[in-house]
C-alpha cells in the first residue's frame, strides 16, 4: 500500500454528498473544506469490539474516506450487548468482515481495508504508517504498548480510550511533537502485573457506545485541527455518578519511549 497524504487535493462535493453531510456543512468549524478533508483522510482502527464498533460507525457516518480495521476475532453472542455494529446474524463471522459490510451500508463514500491479524510489536509500525491517524480500541496492555510505541516512532496521532464497568477514560497522544506532549508510556510506564479482562469485570453496554463515539469525535477534531486537543490531558468519566473531569497528563522526563536517556558521549536528544 502507498502512504496517503493527510489532506490531498480536495475533491468536489456532489449533490448527493452535499445532502448527506448537510449538518456538517453548516458548522463553521467544518464546512465544505472540512468535509472534503475528512473524505480525503485515512484512519486505522485497532479492534472492532465495544469501542471500535461504535467508533467505526461514527467515523463512517462522518465521511472518513479510508478506514483500516485490525481485528482477528469473530463475533460472539456475548459481544452483542455492547458491540453495536453487529447483529445476531453476524455470530461466527470475522468482526472485520461484518464491520466492513455495515460501514458500506452506512456510507458508500468510505473505503474499508481489513487486516484480519493481531497487532503486535512485529507488525505495528508497518500497519500504522499507511494511515493519517490511529484509534485504539484494544482491550489488553500488550497491544496498547505496541501500538503506542509504533505511533510515536511513525509520528501518528493516537486516540486512546479504555472502559471498565461504569468508568471510562480518553486521551490523545502526540508525543512526537515534543514537549509538552506526553506519550502513552508517560501515562502507564510498564505492563501491569495483573490484567483483568472485561469478561471478569464487566462493561455496561451504552458506555462502549459513548466512548467509541467520543473517539470518533476526537478523530474529526484532530484531522481538521479544530477545538482543543486532548493531548496532554486525560478525560475521566464515572457514569454511575455522572462525574466527568479532565486532568493534566504531563510528559515524563524519564519516559523510555519519548525521552530516552542520551547515549554516553553523544549530545542529548
Amino acid at each position: 500500500m502507498k502512504v496517503s497524504k493527510v489532506f490531498p487535493d480536495p475533491r468536489p462535493l456532489t449533490p448527493d454528498t452535499l445532502r448527506r453531510y448537510a449538518r456538517h456543512l453548516v458548522l463553521p468549524e467544518i464546512g465544505e473544506e472540512g468535509q472534503q478533508k475528512l473524505l480525503a483522510s485515512s484512519v486505522l482502527m485497532i479492534g472492532a469490539g465495544g469501542l471500535g464498533s461504535s467508533a467505526l460507525g461514527g467515523m463512517a457516518a462522518a465521511g472518513i474516506g479510508r478506514i483500516g480495521i485490525v481485528e482477528p476475532d469473530r463475533v460472539e453472542l456475548s459481544n452483542l450487548q455492547r458491540q453495536m455494529l453487529f447483529e445476531t446474524s453476524d455470530i461466527g463471522r470475522f468482526k472485520g468482515e461484518a464491520a466492513r459490510d455495515r460501514i458500506e451500508e452506512i456510507n458508500g463514500d468510505c473505503h474499508v481495508e481489513l487486516f484480519l491479524e493481531r497487532l503486535d510489536a512485529g507488525n505495528a509500525r508497518a500497519l500504522v504508517r499507511f494511515f493519517d491517524i490511529v484509534v485504539d480500541g484494544s482491550d489488553n496492555f500488550a497491544t496498547r504498548f505496541a501500538l503506542a510505541d509504533a505511533c510515536f516512532h511513525e509520528k501518528k496521532p493516537l486516540v486512546s480510550a479504555a472502559i471498565s464497568g461504569f468508568s471510562a477514560q480518553l486521551s490523545t497522544f502526540k508525543a512526537y511533537l515534543g514537549a509538552p506532549h506526553p506519550c502513552y508510556r508517560c501515562f502507564i510506564a510498564d505492563m501491569p502485573e495483573r490484567e483483568i479482562a472485561c469478561a471478569q469485570e464487566g462493561i455496561v453496554g451504552p458506555l462502549a457506545g459513548i466512548m467509541g463515539n467520543m473517539q470518533a469525535l476526537e478523530v474529526i477534531k484532530e484531522l481538521l485541527g479544530i477545538g482543543e486537543s486532548l493531548s496532554g490531558a486525560l478525560l475521566v468519566m464515572d457514569t454511575l455518578t455522572i462525574h466527568i473531569k479532565k486532568i493534566a497528563l504531563p510528559r515524563d522526563p524519564a519516559c523510555k519511549t519519548c525521552h530516552p536517556a542520551p547515549v554516553a558521549g553523544s549530545p542529548e536528544n
